[in-house]
């Protein structure tokens, strides 16, 4: 072998090794690589009923101690750090009723509940810093001038149409709440975390989604085969729920309400579009969008984690052996003949 030949030989003997360490070398980084990379996460499938939708069926509870609106602490943050997270819950902690520090008898006697009867939660089950989501400041919109309008007037309707706990007075059960009077919490305050009674029970038939709720009682009954909504006419205290299906999610579209309910100043106007979407095995994605152009400047929305429980759905007796309401209007009678 001549050198010149020789020379050639050891310079393609060079390449092919260096190829060969080189391709090994890169071999070895792609599996360190990959091995180091997260695996990437499966998207989950709901299970399907026998008749092919897609099956939430099971006992949710929704409370949480999220806000619904965002609190001016957190005002341009539409998340919480862990250790956010972590003083709102030790806040809520301090906050027991059951803490005697400070309160004499009146006090005491006047809060009604210990913690036994509570039922708001202690966690936070989202990382949100508010249950609405939209618009992004974590606020409800201003109420339209129209509704500023109604708002002035409110008094003067014939009963109280609100749904929380407080009356306008006492000159007639009708100046007492529809809560109060155990009439209903309305839409979409029924589907709302509440003081207590949190659970909702939902099952499925074809051509049907059923929504039993634990506070204050009732049952939502919603069609999904496609029928069209009642007519105008007829107004109903919790409306006229229609639902379907589009992919993974039952969308359920609720109008003809009453002017005998008041949401945030929304009556018969309310137009209220739900989605339930089961996220994983034991999480339905809740939400629900309010349009009124003649109450709110825009729709909003809110988002709100059911939870699925191995807890019991309890009977909501509200008028038994309940002498709320004649206490209070007996009370004010005996005020006004000691005056």
């Amino acid at each position: 072998m001549t050198r010149w030949t020789r020379k050639r030989w050891l310079a393609a003997l060079s390449v092919v090794l260096f190829a060969s360490f080189s391709t090994a070398a890169f071999a070895r980084q792609g599996a360190e690589q990959k091995a180091k990379a997260p695996a990437r996460a499966k998207a989950w499938t709901p299970p399907r009923t026998p008749w092919g939708e897609p099956d939430l069926q099971g006992v949710y509870s929704n409370r949480t101690i999220t806000p619904f609106e965002r609190p001016e602490e957190f005002a341009g943050k539409a998340t919480l750090t862990d250790e956010e997270t972590a003083e709102l819950e030790r806040r809520v902690v301090d906050r027991s009723a059951d803490k005697r520090d400070g309160k004499g008898t009146e006090a005491d006697v006047s809060r009604a509940y210990n913690e036994f009867w509570w039922d708001r939660g202690t966690k936070v089950t989202t990382n949100r810093s508010s249950l609405l989501i939209d618009p992004a400041d974590g606020r409800v919109p201003p109420l339209t001038a129209e509704a500023q309008r109604r708002a002035l007037d409110e008094w003067q309707q014939p009963a109280l149409r609100g749904g929380g706990a407080n009356g306008r007075g006492a000159d007639s059960y009708r100046d007492r709440s529809l809560f109060e009077r155990c009439i209903t919490r309305g839409m979409p305050g029924a589907m709302s975390p509440s003081a207590y009674n949190n659970n909702y029970r939902i099952v499925q038939s074809p051509g049907y989604v059923v929504v039993s709720i634990e506070m204050l009682g009732g049952t939502r009954i919603i069609p999904t085969d496609g029928r069209a909504h009642v007519n105008n006419g007829l107004r109903q205290w919790m409306g006229d729920s229609r639902g379907h299906w589009e992919n993974n999610t039952l969308v359920v579209e609720t109008t003809n309400f009453t002017n005998k309910t008041l949401y945030r100043g929304a009556a018969e106007n309310l137009r209220l579009i739900e989605h339930f979407t089961r996220v994983d095995a034991d999480t339905i994605d809740y939400r629900f969008t309010v349009e009124d152009p003649t109450t709110f400047t825009r729709p909003w929305t809110v988002a709100v984690p059911y939870l699925r429980t191995d807890e019991q759905m309890f009977e909501y007796a509200c008028h038994e052996g309940n002498y709320g309401m004649e206490g209070i209007l007996s009370g004010a009678r005996f005020q006004e003949a000691a005056k």
